[in-house]
């Protein structure tokens, strides 16, 4: 599902129209995103966690010259979901 497929469903759902379904959607993405750049998770009770997790730097190595290379840590954003979803997909 695109998001424009999306929003539609949202609207349809909601009863409302397109564009403010469309205004919900970012504003829900712009949040959760915003929270996790400033270091926060967004629990969705039933739904979800998001949040970052740190990866630890390691050390890798390159397939075509076979040489050892450093990666370096980094975050990353991260979802774990939760178990009415969960159970709603099995």
């Amino acid at each position: 599902m695109t998001k424009p497929e999306f929003i539609a469903e949202v609207a349809k759902s909601a009863g409302t129209t397109k564009t403010d379904a469309e205004k919900v959607v970012n504003a829900v993405i712009d949040t959760i995103q915003n929270t996790l750049k400033n270091g926060g998770s967004v629990q969705l009770v039933g739904f979800g966690t998001f949040e970052v997790k740190t990866r630890a730097a390691r050390e890798g190595v390159n397939p075509r010259t076979k040489q050892k290379i450093k990666i370096p840590a980094k975050k990353t954003p991260s979802f774990k979901v939760g178990k009415k979803l969960k159970d709603a997909v099995i």
